[in-house]
């Protein structure tokens, strides 16, 4: 089984921010794949389904951010997984809005999403697909920033950079992930 993880923070409140860009781009695997995302366990929203006939788990976190790697590892010890089957997508300040970025394995770089999968997974080698939300003006604080909803010109670039996102993770159930990275990571310039 493949576990399809979107960081986001649960609650209407939360719903349409940056900091959900993960839990956006789980939507839109469930829109596409017909995989709902409503079961409430392991402190998360999970759906269970397939794509192209490979056995996938998509969840959605219900701890908040900084905690979701608590809700990762309670998955992982009960389906006994690991890391490897494991890809997270979820919002970066450091690509501009809509840019996706794929790496195998990293640090934290700062996202308390992140760390706290790193704590409680005890690696850094899992896959992730980071999409871009890019950084606020300066003056105004980090956290204000990924806790507010979208520019009305921002959300085009999401839902599209939500759409690859999805679509690279489907791809993951079948192809290496290295092939993936090969495919997604191209810059909007480039393509």
């Amino acid at each position: 089984m493949k576990v399809i993880v979107g960081l986001g923070n649960p609650g209407k409140k939360y719903e349409d921010t940056r900091h959900n860009a993960g839990f956006i781009a789980i939507d839109k695997i469930n829109d596409k794949w017909g995989i709902p995302v409503l079961q409430n366990k392991f402190r998360a929203l999970i759906g269970e389904g397939r794509i192209e006939g490979e056995k996938v788990l998509l969840v959605k976190p219900q701890t908040y951010m900084n905690l979701s790697g608590e809700s990762i590892a309670e998955i992982l010890k009960f389906y006994k997984l690991t890391p490897e089957d494991v890809v997270v997508i979820y919002d970066d300040l450091d690509l501009p809005p809509g840019q996706l970025r794929l790496r195998e394995k990293g640090s934290a770089g700062g996202h308390n999403g992140i760390k706290s999968l790193i704590l409680h997974m005890g690696t850094q080698e899992f896959k992730r697909i980071k999409i871009g939300i890019g950084r606020p003006e300066p003056g105004r604080s980090v956290s204000d920033y990924v806790l507010h909803p979208f520019s009305t010109a921002e959300r085009p670039l999401i839902d599209e950079a939500a759409e690859l996102a999805a679509a690279a993770a489907a791809m993951w159930t079948k192809e290496p992930f290295v092939k993936v990275m090969n495919q997604y990571n191209v810059s909007k310039k480039q393509g």
